[in-house]
């Protein structure tokens, strides 16, 4: 951990749903964040924080983010990887190119930016990295291949990132969000897998299909990510799955 009383923080995906409501839980908790989207964030970022604006997509745009990182802090306590991309198709519809720009943002980045993170939280003593997969990587639906494909491999990723940097007090787990209500849910309601002649129809009957019975919050995956990336809460576990979902996976499919 660092050092000194102040943590920092970086995290991917800083403009999304579940980004913008993690970069404002950690600051509220008193941690520095370094903020990562494409699209801007807007006026509210953390006035004591760094956003950059890059696509992580983009390996030349991975080096500049640590490096810019690093001319802000020369630690990292915890690092999100959150940033993803949605493609909704069916799979003989899926263009090699839509495939690859999937991987690209949402499994080869992680590896990538695990690369150049590495020095950072080991020069802090440790830390954590937490990535964020899906419940898809488990339990998917139609017209979601590329996706769920990405965030399975994610899985794999973590364990052997876990293991691979536990001599230098690096803990890696993954966070399996269900459906919460964001910008990327939202669009992915066309994919007729619920019913619905409105989004809004759509989002109850998706809701209806979990055990609480309604969609998850922005503000409540961000809290189980400060779980795990929080090594005063969660020092035991590394290599692992956090499904956060409402207890739609755990009601079996034929009910």
């Amino acid at each position: 951990m660092n050092s000194e009383s102040v943590r920092y923080l970086l995290i991917t995906g800083a403009a999304g749903g579940i980004g913008r409501a993690t970069v404002h839980l950690f600051a509220e908790r008193g941690w520095r964040v370094i903020g990562v989207d494409r699209n801007p964030f807007g006026d509210n970022f953390p006035a004591d924080g760094f956003f950059i604006q890059a696509d992580i997509s983009n390996p030349a745009d991975l080096e500049r983010i640590y490096n810019l990182a690093q001319s802000f802090t020369k630690t990292l306590d915890a690092v999100v990887n959150n940033a993803a991309l949605q493609i909704t198709k069916p799979l003989l519809e899926t263009t090699v190119e839509e495939w690859d720009a999937v991987m690209a943002s949402n499994l080869r980045s992680v590896f990538l930016g695990a690369r150049l993170a590495y020095p950072l939280l080991k020069a802090g003593s440790g830390g954590a990295i937490v990535n964020v997969s899906s419940v898809h990587a488990i339990q998917t639906s139609a017209n979601i291949s590329a996706y769920a494909a990405s965030k399975g491999g994610l899985l794999a990723l973590t364990r052997a990132m876990a293991i691979e940097f536990a001599g230098d007090n690096i803990r890696v787990n993954a966070i399996l969000p269900g459906a919460v209500d964001t910008p990327m849910l939202r669009a992915g309601m066309e994919r007729d897998h619920v019913s619905g002649a409105t989004i809004l129809d759509r989002l109850e009957n998706l809701a209806s299909k979990t055990v609480n019975g309604r969609v998850g919050q922005p503000e409540e995956i961000a809290r189980a990510i400060y779980f795990l990336a929080d090594s005063n809460q969660s020092s035991f576990m590394t290599g692992q799955a956090l499904v956060v979902d409402g207890g739609a996976t755990a009601r079996l499919s034929t009910e």
